[in-house]
């Protein structure tokens, strides 16, 4: 803090003595100091004045308390780098070269600090900078989160072990499926084949198809929980692509479940070739996510259409349908994790819930954005914004 110019001493006025004289009004200059001092001296929070070298100038009380000293001599002069964890030293040396070599005006950092009896903890640095005897000085706030941060590893520990078990669970739960799935085909299959012989009950044939109506769900819930998996692993390995070319081949294989459902899948493409980078297995999960829920909500005889066109410097792809739409009600946990709102298809299609999440996860990954438009009975739009 500035060094305060000496006062001079008040005069009193002359006349007779009647007591105390009374003090004259205190000097814009002084009030300020006094006020800075008490906020100074008074905060919760840990402030410390340092030099452009990291030296520190002046520390509060509660400076002193975190790093367990008790005055302030014992800090004043020295480098607050020398209080730094040994893993932790370059965090100051990081500070000093974006306030003092690059002129940022504020920076703020996390960072670990020993105290005086060799422990550390965990504490968040503010610093600004403030003109001073024509240099500049830094002054910084040091709050302890060493209880935010023990939290935050213990969550983490608590998330990792949560989301291995779920892996290895979901992983190993396709392999007893997919024989229930086998047993179940053939036992649709020798109930079939029986020719001449009298006719299953048809409370058999029913159950046979509601055990592989089951297992089909279950198959793709369990592909799609190890997805999200994969997602939050490992990143994304993006490459140059032609959207039109890419976008033509991606919707070669919906044409037949579209035939199959009497709707037409159309592609509208600019004359112009549009160029990002993609992963191209990935983002083709997006548009399966997307084409899946067109297909399963459009009646027979309504039609699909995957756009792409340029706005704003910037490809937008679209995936639009005529089908029965989406409440509004709807629309805010449409891409929520296992999305409560869920529904059937017209044709009893099954549904995880994580579809559109997923398709966001990816998107978003990408360093693009999505979004929606749908009136109930009049389609439905998906916009997908691609840097």
């Amino acid at each position: 803090m500035p060094q305060e110019p000496p006062s001079a001493p008040a005069a009193v006025p002359e006349g007779p003595s009647t007591g105390a004289a009374p003090r004259p009004p205190q000097d814009p200059y002084e009030q300020s100091q006094a006020r800075f001092r008490t906020v100074f001296e008074n905060s919760p929070l840990g402030q410390k004045i340092i030099t452009p070298d990291l030296t520190i100038r002046q520390v509060n009380q509660a400076v002193l308390a975190m790093l367990g000293f008790t005055r302030p001599e014992e800090l004043v002069g020295h480098k607050i780098i020398d209080f730094a964890h040994p893993d932790h030293r370059a965090d100051w040396q990081e500070l000093q070269e974006r306030l003092w070599t690059h002129k940022l005006p504020a920076f703020t950092l996390e960072t670990c600090l020993m105290r005086a009896d060799g422990s550390s903890f965990w504490c968040q640095v503010h610093s600004v900078l403030f003109p001073d005897e024509g240099g500049e000085l830094g002054y910084t706030i040091l709050e302890d989160i060493s209880a935010r941060k023990t939290l935050e590893a213990t969550l983490k520990r608590l998330y990792d072990a949560q989301e291995t078990i779920l892996q290895l669970a979901t992983h190993d739960l396709k392999g007893p499926i997919a024989h229930i799935e086998l047993l179940t085909d053939l036992l649709q299959r020798e109930v079939a084949s029986r020719s001449g012989a009298a006719p299953p009950p048809p409370e058999m044939v029913h159950y046979l198809a509601l055990i592989q109506q089951s297992c089909t769900h279950a198959h793709a819930l369990l592909q799609d929980v190890l997805y999200v998996g994969d997602l939050d692993e490992h990143g994304m390995q993006k490459r140059p692509t032609d959207l039109s070319a890419y976008l033509t081949a991606q919707l070669e294989r919906h044409r037949l479940a579209a035939e199959e459902k009497g709707i037409r899948l159309k592609l509208d493409l600019p004359p112009a070739a549009l160029h990002t980078r993609l992963h191209p297995d990935k983002f083709g999960r997006v548009l399966d996510n997307l084409l899946h829920n067109a297909l399963k909500f459009t009646p027979a005889g309504g039609t699909v259409t995957v756009g792409l066109r340029e706005q704003g410097g910037k490809p937008l792809l679209t995936v639009q349908d005529t089908g029965i739409g989406i409440p509004s009600k709807l629309h805010g946990n449409l891409f929520d994790k296992f999305n409560p709102t869920r529904r059937a298809g017209l044709q009893g299609e099954i549904t995880t819930g994580l579809g559109l999440f997923i398709a966001r996860q990816i998107v978003e990954l990408h360093g693009g954005a999505i979004w929606l438009e749908s009136r109930e009975q009049e389609g439905t739009t998906f916009f997908i914004e691609l840097p």
